[in-house]
């Protein structure tokens, strides 16, 4: 094809970007790819990038990214991007979006398995060789509420309903049906849907408008059975306020893959409480991570030397 035949040139700054470049250049010998996995790199070379391939973007050296015409986001969340969104002008952000929903609906309904039988205490009692046997309802006879139905949010649901569990859900748009719901409110209604949940999975995007979803109040609204499942990014919830709710009994507990500040801090209390379990923000990571972002990669670039829309293509005003 004629239009393959421009020029492209990609800077590759990821610390697995040596494997990215493997995989172009074994499919595109054409394109001319940068490996700059350190900010030294980078800096020196994103001047002569027509795209870049990162999990960030490198937001302090937009003014020096003079031919940028495309950002490829290896992740799902483009919240790196929003302070300097109106800077961004032509430029094409796409992201990964796709290749997380089944790994992390897998987290979660693993999570919510952990938390209903109390695994963290069952172990406990087994290292201290004490038999205690307790009764436990079928996750059929509770509720998971999934705040945020992207591909995401809709996926987790439809692995609850399968489970047997009545799944209630936020949408900013409710005109549509989401499979899987048996209710569905509008996200400004989030206070109308907490104390109906036993679980709550967060799976909004990271967006000005998702900071502290969950704050005080909604926490408040939540039962004192009521457990929380974070997937979505740590600055939804006011983690201030959700210590206190644990800490204090006024909800039962918590499953946390994000935090307010990455890696979670050595003095946070998040590590000792013994209502929490606490994960290094691994819950949208697959194994072959690289492999399943390229399927992405390659088909828009081709379509991007061909000259055709992207996929994948994140609306900046919305931040997803």
């Amino acid at each position: 094809m004629a239009a393959q035949s421009q020029e492209l040139t990609i800077v590759l700054n990821h610390p697995v970007a040596d494997t990215y470049a493997e995989l172009i250049g074994k499919r595109f010998p054409q394109v001319h790819t940068i490996v700059a996995p350190d900010v030294e790199k980078l800096e020196r070379h994103i001047g002569e990038a027509d795209a870049i391939l990162a999990f960030e973007f490198p937001v302090k050296f937009i003014d020096r990214a003079k031919k940028l015409r495309w950002f490829q986001c290896t992740g799902a969340g483009v919240d790196s991007l929003m302070p300097i969104r109106e800077k961004l002008g032509a430029i094409q952000v796409t992201n990964a979006r796709g290749i997380h929903g089944d790994i992390i609906a897998d987290y979660v309904m693993a999570g919510i398995t952990i938390l209903h039988w109390d695994f963290r205490r069952l172990l406990r009692e087994q290292a201290a060789r004490q038999w205690n046997t307790r009764a436990v309802a079928p996750l059929a006879d509770k509720s998971l509420g999934v705040v945020g139905l992207g591909s995401i949010g809709a996926t987790i649901a439809r692995r609850a309903k399968a489970a047997g569990m009545t799944v209630y859900g936020t949408k900013k748009n409710i005109s549509v049906p989401v499979e899987g719901i048996d209710r569905l409110f509008s996200a400004s209604d989030l206070k109308s849907m907490l104390p109906l949940c036993d679980f709550v999975v967060l799976a909004l995007p990271g967006t000005p408008d998702t900071v502290r979803t969950i704050g005080g109040a909604e926490i408040a609204c939540l039962r004192p059975d009521a457990f929380l499942i974070n997937i979505a990014r740590g600055f939804v919830v006011d983690e201030t306020e959700l210590i206190k709710a644990l800490q204090s009994g006024a909800i039962a507990g918590a499953m946390l893959d994000v935090f307010e500040k990455e890696p979670l801090p050595q003095d946070s209390p998040l590590w000792d409480l013994p209502n929490v379990i606490a994960t290094p923000h691994m819950a949208g990571y697959p194994d072959n991570y690289p492999g399943r972002v390229f399927s992405i990669f390659a088909d828009n670039i081709e379509r991007f030397l061909s000259g055709r829309a992207l996929k994948n293509v994140v609306n900046l005003s919305r931040g997803y």
